[in-house]
Order: structure tokens, then C-alpha cells, then sequence
């Protein structure tokens, strides 16, 4: 057992962000020391560990911990429940990727129209133009 800055040491976090862990429900010490300290042991530093890869997935904390949920009643649980996660998670992701796209596209067509002269004052700028057009509805 090791308390809260020997975890954050092992798993190359701060204490916060353990602190934060476990506001949210993700890790829970395993006790307290005779003094009040919270303890820690090898299966939270695991824990940490399943959370750092996951959040570098990309995954929100509520997935998460719903997957460390399953995790640890793994028996009780199917892969399919588990991979439901990840393939709602790609969805999100292409979408993200779709209007990002679609937004690079409009900003680059009014970009690469700007003549973008250094003498030349913004007045008749063609991306302010562009900007400050009517609503798309028709009205102002």
C-alpha cells in the first residue's frame, strides 16, 4: 500500500489529478492510514493506468468509468457492450471529422481569395466581405 503521491509518482500524474480521479467516481483508495491518509495499491495504480490510455482514446469520463465498470465485473458483461462504447465513440469522432472538413473547405475558398496585400487596408478585404454578408434566410 502507498499513499497518493507514490501514485501519482508510478503513474506520472499529479496528485490533483488523482484527487480528480476520484472526485469523479474513477478510482477509490482502498483505505486510510492510521494518521488519515488515503492508501493506495497495485490494482489502482492499474485503474489510473486504464484511465490514462482511455483518455488518450479521446474517451469523456463517463465513458470511462462506464468502462471501468465493466472491467471489473468483466464476467457479468459482454465485448459486445464494450465495443457499443468504442463504435459510438468513432461515430462522434467522424462527424467531428466531417464538419471539420467542411469548414476547412469554406474558410480555405475565402482564405485563398484574399489577395492579403500588406499595403493594401482592409477596407475592401475580401474574407470581411465574405463574413459580412447576409443571413443565408435571405434577411439581415
Amino acid at each position: 500500500m502507498f499513499q497518493i503521491g507514490e501514485l501519482a509518482k508510478r503513474c506520472g500524474v499529479t496528485t490533483d489529478t488523482l484527487r480528480f480521479y476520484e472526485k469523479n467516481n474513477l478510482i477509490k483508495p482502498i483505505g486510510r492510514s492510521e494518521s488519515g491518509y488515503r492508501l493506495y495499491n497495485e490494482e489502482n495504480q492499474k485503474q489510473v493506468g486504464f484511465i490514462l490510455k482511455a483518455k488518450d482514446l479521446g474517451l469523456s469520463l463517463d465513458e470511462i468509468r462506464e468502462l471501468l465498470e465493466i472491467n471489473l465485473e468483466a464476467t457479468e458483461h459482454s465485448c459486445a457492450e464494450v465495443k457499443a462504447i468504442t463504435t459510438a465513440k468513432l461515430v462522434l469522432i467522424d462527424d467531428k471529422i466531417s464538419e471539420l472538413t467542411r469548414i476547412r473547405g469554406a474558410l480555405k475558398k475565402i482564405n485563398d481569395a484574399c489577395c492579403g496585400h500588406v499595403d493594401d487596408d482592409a477596407s475592401h478585404c475580401s474574407i470581411l466581405s465574405a463574413l459580412a454578408s447576409e443571413c443565408p434566410g435571405g434577411g439581415t
